[in-house]
């Protein structure tokens, strides 16, 4: 679950970043004509809403509409007496309750005279908004995530790297100091000891997921760890997700990991939706991608994994 606190530390990510961010998407927005552009954000779908304004919803929908030459307005479905907190920790300042998303866009664009409205990933909206959207009278004009991916970093900046790098560092920390003590404890315990030192290190969602050796990790279930257990995790801190594994008795390698090829699986932490699968040749400069690969310690089975940026020069681990 989202942790209570969601923030803004204005010293780890300044406000002139997102300014920068979203003179890069009006330039392009500029390029095709279009008066503003649609970003869908739920709690399952936030990483492009987070990375244009802060905006992380612990639930519930929003539309994060960019106009070409106004201020950002957010339609939302959470309840009015949250908003002030919603401007407190966004570059939101116009924000705007939504019963109806597709009434209410379509009656904004007209108001405010845009005769196209750009809809980011529109193939990949929920089903009931897909079909009220072309429903309403507005000229809407899908505009694809990779369309923007060249000419913008709508998928990541230096700031999104050093935040990435300050959340895979504070995993090492925490899992170097806990991996030794785990053979003895029930998974129970171990896991519920993790999940205290993450969260007083600020992390705002967890999942941690264990394994005896004798199949892929899961939620615990009480067994007591043995000498090769592995843990699997994906944490995000201040929005910014990295995925891990390592093995208690077991040394893995970023080296070994990297020459695994198909025996390795890979996932991709940088689009609208993390965690899903890519393939090896779907990696290009800026990509934020997770690897993964089974190895043996004697008859266990155990995991490894870490999380990378593929660079110029090829993969590199955060």
């Amino acid at each position: 679950m989202k942790r209570g606190l969601i923030t803004w530390d204005k010293n780890e990510i300044r406000p002139e970043v997102f300014d920068l961010r979203l003179q890069s998407v009006r330039s392009e927005m500029s390029k095709k004509d279009i008066s503003a552009i649609v970003v869908y954000s739920e709690l399952w779908r936030s990483n492009q809403a987070r990375f244009l304004t802060n905006f992380m919803p612990y639930f519930n929908r929003a539309f994060l509409i960019i106009p070409f030459d106004q201020p950002i307005t957010l339609l939302c479905g959470l309840s009015p007496r949250v908003y002030g907190w919603i401007r407190s920790v966004t570059t939101i300042e116009d924000v705007r309750p939504a019963g109806n998303f597709a009434r209410t866009l379509a009656q904004l664009a007209s108001e405010r005279g845009w005769p196209r409205v750009g809809l980011l990933d529109f193939d990949q909206f929920p089903w009931d908004l897909h079909r009220a959207i072309l429903a309403e009278p507005l000229n809407a004009v899908m505009v694809r995530s990779a369309e923007l991916r060249d000419s913008s970093p709508l998928f990541g900046d230096g700031t999104e790297l050093v935040m990435r790098r300050q959340t895979a560092q504070m995993a090492r920390n925490i899992l170097n100091e806990a991996m030794p003590r785990g053979p003895g404890q029930t998974d129970y315990e171990f896991i519920g000891r993790l999940e205290r030192q993450f969260r007083r290190a600020g992390a705002e969602d967890l999942i941690l997921l264990v394994t005896n050796g004798s199949a892929v990790p899961a939620p615990a279930d009480g067994q007591t760890l043995g000498e090769h257990f592995s843990l699997s995790l994906a944490v995000e801190y201040r929005g910014h997700w990295i995925r891990m594994s390592r093995a208690h008795g077991f040394e893995g390698s970023v080296q070994k990991l990297l020459e695994q090829g198909s025996a390795a699986w890979f996932e991709n932490l940088g689009g609208s939706y993390p965690y899903e699968m890519m393939d090896r040749s779907d990696l290009q400069a800026g990509s934020i991608f997770a690897v993964h690969t089974e190895d043996r310690a004697g008859d266990k089975r155990v995991f490894y994994g870490d999380t990378f940026r593929y660079s110029e020069s090829g993969p590199e681990v955060l």
